[in-house]
């Protein structure tokens, strides 16, 4: 990797802890505080959110007839997010181990916390709770698949990648042969070195 990435990389990862601190603000502002995975809103702020909230029949009538029409196929989509969960985490719990890989912890990557919030009415939670773990499994399954292709081919594409995971920047550089063998090698211990996933993750 050369100076000017390690520069870079060095700066979002200073740009992610002011992003921690943005959102501790927000937590004190909307005055709410997390323990244990768990959210808890003032008393007085969790009043004024039911106050506000939209009853989920209205919220039904209110909608267009193409909407309604859609929904199905939307949620029929659950089927697909069920099975990719299931594939990768067979494939991780039954490879990862062979090839002293770090197994990908779940539970970092699906988060159901918008069920807390009361101004949301049943039907508006159950589309948080479609989209949580929709976008979840797909942030789970892409870190597996990033920790595959650290393993096995770490190499930077000759062109830009959009939306490339966090990994992909500590590659080798497409053509460099002479660096490519240590930055496989280094890549995989890496791997082996991160933290595993607990045996109690959900």
């Amino acid at each position: 990797m050369n100076t000017r990435v390690a520069r870079i990389l060095a700066l979002i990862h200073t740009l992610e802890g002011d992003l921690e601190v943005e959102l501790a603000r927000g937590r004190i502002e909307f005055c709410y505080t997390v323990e244990n995975r768990k959210v808890r809103f003032e008393e007085q702020i969790l009043q004024r959110h039911r106050k506000i909230r939209s009853h989920w029949l209205g919220y039904i009538l209110e909608a267009r007839p193409a909407v309604i029409l859609t929904a199905p196929i939307i949620y029929s989509t659950a089927i697909a997010f069920a099975l990719l969960d299931a594939m990768v985490s067979m494939y991780q719990w039954a490879c990862f181990g062979v090839y002293g890989i770090a197994r990908v912890r779940r539970s970092d990557h699906l988060v159901f916390d918008r069920s807390h919030l009361s101004y949301l009415n049943g039907l508006e939670r159950f589309n948080c709770l479609f989209c949580s773990y929709g976008n979840g499994v797909i942030s789970y399954a892409r870190e597996i698949a990033a920790r595959t292709e650290q393993y096995w081919c770490p190499i930077k594409h000759s062109r830009r990648v959009l939306g490339a995971h966090e990994r992909y920047h500590a590659f080798a550089d497409y053509g460099d042969a002479g660096a490519y063998a240590s930055v496989l090698a280094n890549l995989r211990k890496q791997l082996q070195e991160e933290p595993a996933a607990g045996a109690s993750e959900s």
